[in-house]
């Protein structure tokens, strides 16, 4: 059991590292250096540059609350790459999709770019974040069904 609750522990640091990344890479670069769009554009350019301050601090403290449980899982030994890399890429994966979905297209908050065909950016952008999220999912999968064969190889030892 305790195996299966570090794999748990691990997954979740690693879908809070990936969402983390992501937020950050997508505020640096999109937001901070190419200037294409803010977190909320449906105001003023000062509403906008504070709402990139609060999406820059949200991807801070998953990113810190991720590096936090990757050092406790260190400290008790039980850190393994194979449930944080599935973790990683469906926390990135699902950030960049909800982004592209709910908060570009649903909500329209903003969006990739503006002035140009939004078609090829919204199709790399959500066909980049289903190919990360799918590939997690599968990794996750699998992993899963190792660490419970090894946790029932481990109880059929410890019962015999």
């Amino acid at each position: 059991m305790a195996r299966v609750s570090a794999a748990r522990r691990t997954l979740t640091a690693g879908i809070l590292l990936g969402l983390g990344t992501v937020a950050f890479v997508d505020e640096a670069v999109f937001h901070q250096l190419l200037h294409w769009h803010h977190f909320y554009d449906l105001s003023t350019s000062e509403v906008g540059l504070v709402s990139d301050g609060l999406f820059h601090a949200f991807s801070w403290f998953a990113t810190v609350a991720g590096l936090f449980m990757v050092a406790s899982l260190q400290r008790e030994r039980v850190f393994r790459w194979a449930p944080f890399a599935a973790g990683w890429l469906v926390g990135a994966g699902s950030f960049q999709l909800y982004d592209g979905v709910v908060q570009h297209k649903i909500m329209g908050i903003h969006q990739i770019r503006y002035g140009v065909d939004l078609l090829p950016y919204d199709v790399t952008w959500n066909v980049a974040a289903a190919v990360l999220l799918v590939a997690g999912l599968v990794w996750w999968v699998v992993t899963w069904r190792r660490v419970r064969a090894a946790e029932a190889a481990s109880g059929a030892s410890a019962r015999s």
